[in-house]
């Protein structure tokens, strides 16, 4: 487990399976930066098999930037890096990290899975990027470019909080009804929880919710990208 050079001055989390190699899987982080939640997703994904890189997508803001959700004052300070990010520049910096993957070599395939800000990314890596499975957990702002939904040719799995105080149901029923359409895509919601329901350690972790999830995530990935 070490940070590595993706492209110009962007680094990123590598982590490993014990065997060295594996299909590559691209973390996308939270408005938190690549945290100690981040890398340990990447430890977890690297236990099972996978090589997990999460690129620290906010190193044109501040490089390096690790916050949590425990304070008022670093929620403020993320929420104000997310308001100063560029998408279109993160889904660049997303294909860069799978170059990187596919240049190691990793085995077969490369994935996505994100989370918040990172589940948007997710979604719009698997109508931009050259990725070949994408997860997308509890991600923001996806009825704003539904209309790419017609470039996903790739399998795409959501994870959407029923109770999401980021996504209210008006904005979960935009994306049902837009991504219905897909064969490609398949989308859980998950009654009673609110956002972040799979963020260990965070106020609203919902175990059963997350146990379920995550089951869900390991299948779809054993399935795409083996």
């Amino acid at each position: 487990m070490s940070m590595i050079a993706i492209r110009d001055g962007m680094r990123g989390y590598l982590a490993k399976p014990a065997s060295g190699t594996g299909p590559g899987i691209v973390v996308i982080q939270e408005i938190f930066g690549v945290n100690a939640v981040m890398r340990g997703i990447a430890d977890d994904l690297a236990a099972q098999g996978y090589v997990a890189l999460v690129p620290d997508l906010f190193w044109r803001l501040q490089p390096g930037i690790e916050l949590t959700d425990k304070t008022d004052a670093e929620f403020k300070q993320a929420l104000d890096l997310m308001g100063r990010f560029d998408v279109a520049k993160g889904v660049e910096d997303i294909q860069a990290s799978i170059d990187t993957l596919r240049a190691m070599p990793v085995a077969n395939k490369v994935g996505a899975v994100g989370y918040c800000l990172g589940g948007l990314l997710s979604y719009l890596a698997a109508a931009r990027a050259d990725v070949d499975a994408a997860v997308s957990y509890y991600g923001v702002n996806i009825p704003a470019f539904l209309g790419e939904a017609a470039g996903i040719s790739k399998p795409l799995l959501l994870h959407v909080a029923a109770e999401d105080g980021f996504v209210p149901k008006p904005m979960q029923e935009q994306m049902v009804a837009g991504l219905g359409g897909n064969v490609h895509v398949t989308l859980h919601r998950y009654d009673g929880v609110d956002h972040a329901f799979a963020r260990s350690g965070g106020k609203n972790f919902n175990q059963a919710a997350a146990g379920l999830a995550n089951a869900r995530t390991a299948t779809f990935f054993k399935a795409h990208l083996s």
